[in-house]
This record gives C-alpha cells, structure tokens and sequence, in this order.
C-alpha cells in the first residue's frame, strides 16, 4: 500500500514503519487503541483557517486539544478556527481521518507541539484512513521545516 505521504518520506529516505488497522471510527483515540500506540504519541494533523484563504496544519498529540488563540499569536492573525471538512479535504488532498503532513495537494505552513519532541518514535497518519506512521519525530522537521511551539491547552 502506497500514499502521497509515503512517497514523500521514501523520496526523502526518511525512516518510517507503516501500520495497518482496521478503520471503524475517526479520531486520535480509536487508532492508538487500534494500533497499540500510547494516545499522547499519536499525532493528529488539523487544519485551522488563519483567514483570508490562509490554512495552516498544526500536529497535536492526540490526548490533547489545539489552542486556536495561540496557534494565531504563532502566526501574528487577529484568530484562527478550524477549517470545515470539506476545506480540510480540499487543501490537504486527504479524507478526514486520513489526514497526513506529508503530501499534501498545497504544502502547508506546519506548526508541530514541542512536547512531541519528548518521544523517540510517534504515530501520524500515512494519508489513508487505517493508515498511520510510526516515526522520529525529528524526521518530520527535517521534512517539513515545521515550526515547533505550544499550541495545546
């Protein structure tokens, strides 16, 4: 099984396993129980809308909640919100539930939690529902030169 996401990651020789589940529901909690990857180090990639047809992806440990009003002093905008679904699909190229960093149909400005960098490997998806990651964390600045700050509440 190939996607966009791993395409990038083998054109860029980056170090990754993949991980196959059966996808019953969405959400960070069903695929770290699914794959058997601690909740806090299963990534959940979101799309929030900094106005102005400006969408930026923010990676967030999945036992924790994306803080919209710092995400937006990170990016110096008035607010941000999440993006609907149907923008999240558009610009990502990915279904909802399947949404990877890497691959994206418009690359993205990134913004990864720094408390990720606190583990050796993390789970992301892989660009297909039931589909996920397991990788170094630091392999996903080197791909994506994301920014790394506190974006969680």
């Amino acid at each position: 099984m190939s996607t966009r996401a791993i395409q990038r990651l083998k054109k860029a020789n980056v170090p990754f396993e993949v991980l196959k589940y059966q996808h019953h529901q969405k959400g960070a909690t069903f695929a770290a129980r699914a794959t058997g990857v601690p909740l806090e180090q299963t990534i959940k990639t979101l799309i929030a809308d900094l106005g102005e047809r400006n969408y930026v992806a923010a990676l967030v440990p999945g036992d924790m909640q994306l803080d919209l009003k710092k995400l937006a002093r990170i990016f110096q905008v008035k607010q941000a919100a999440m993006a609907s679904v149907p923008t999240a699909q558009r610009v990502s190229g990915y279904m909802v539930g399947g949404i990877s960093p890497f691959g994206m149909h418009q690359q993205l400005e990134t913004v990864l939690e720094k408390s990720v960098l606190n583990y050796a490997h993390i789970a992301i998806n892989a660009g297909k529902r039931g589909l996920m990651l397991q990788m170094a964390p630091h392999d996903i600045l080197g791909v994506l030169r994301c920014k790394v700050a506190d974006i969680v509440r």
